[in-house]
């Protein structure tokens, strides 16, 4: 039967199918379980293609960001991605495959493409290209896409290999070793987990109101949002970044006793460029449609972000 299906998937997916399939125990596979493995592959090959789309006029010798430079987000992402690659080498010491496959697909679709990369695309699509807020990004991400394709390899060889054609400098990702990541930040690593957890209950609400045709997409809402004073200390530090991070046009933070989150549509104008909805839209009447920070973003100083 396998033999039967790779001529219809290719060898890749088979492989795929090997190294998510526990050997330890009987093997399954039939129409149905390579359905899944062919969604895995897609979301891990997808976000490996959104990768190297957003390094392609980065050069490392000349663009790389320090770290202690780097925005905050962008470190908390260096270290979730040294602290997966911990557990991943660990998997692999012993053999175990099915783990590092689970794993790889969890961190595509829940770190990078509903968190980092979604909150990401603001900043490498709007601010200036050579600004220390998009190279900040390109930094983080030539790394991940580094250390990814090293995690790839052993079981999707022929994806990491055709990637490392255009991405690497060396004849063969065969030729490499593991990426040497920073050790995990474990402060932040904590901040930024209670973070996206706060995120996730605005993002229910957002929803809510998205479900009532209230709202199209989250720019549009605006989110007044009521925590405990730890929580609130831990949002508040991020300043005017915040909005980045949830990815709504205004957030309106306060201290309470309890979490309370209150969602309305935004009644500010629409920007072309950056779609956020700001009262600022239209301010240079050279440029009508484009809101303040994206006219300084294209014809001024551009705008400072520090944390997202």
């Amino acid at each position: 039967a396998p033999q039967e299906v790779s001529g219809k998937l290719g060898a890749e997916i088979i492989r795929l199918w090997c190294a998510s399939t526990d050997y330890s125990g009987d093997l399954a596979i039939d129409d149905k379980i390579l359905a899944r493995v062919v969604d895995a592959y897609r979301r891990i090959r997808n976000t490996l293609r959104f990768l190297l789309a957003n390094v392609s006029d980065f050069d490392p010798a000349k663009d790389a960001v320090p770290l202690a430079q780097m925005l905050e987000i962008d470190r908390y992402a260096l270290s979730r991605a040294a602290q997966l690659q911990a557990d991943i080498l660990a998997h692999y010491e012993v053999y175990e495959f099915h783990p590092v496959v689970s794993k790889l697909q969890i961190y595509c679709s829940e770190d990078l493409g509903s968190f980092y990369l979604d909150i990401l695309k603001d900043r490498l699509y709007t601010t200036a290209p050579k600004s220390l807020a998009r190279r900040s990004a390109q930094t983080a991400l030539h790394q991940i896409t580094h250390a990814m394709l090293r995690w790839m390899a052993p079981f999707l060889s022929f994806t990491a290999e055709e990637a490392w054609k255009v991405f690497g400098s060396s004849e063969s990702i065969f030729m490499e070793t593991y990426a040497d990541l920073a050790a995990p930040d474990e402060a932040l690593l904590a901040k930024w987990t209670r973070i996206r957890e706060l995120r996730d209950a605005v993002n229910k609400d957002i929803e809510a109101l998205r479900a009532d045709g209230k709202v199209g997409s989250s720019l549009q809402a605006k989110v007044t949002l009521e925590v405990a004073p730890d929580d609130h200390a831990l949002l508040a530090s991020l300043g005017d970044d915040l909005k980045f991070v949830f990815i709504t046009s205004a957030i309106d933070l306060i201290a309470g006793s309890a979490q309370s989150i209150s969602t309305e549509a935004s009644s500010a104008v629409k920007c072309e460029r950056c779609w956020h909805y700001r009262d600022d839209v239209g301010h240079d009447a050279a440029h009508p449609t484009i809101c303040g920070r994206c006219t300084s973003n294209l014809f001024g100083a551009g705008e400072e972000r520090k944390y997202a």
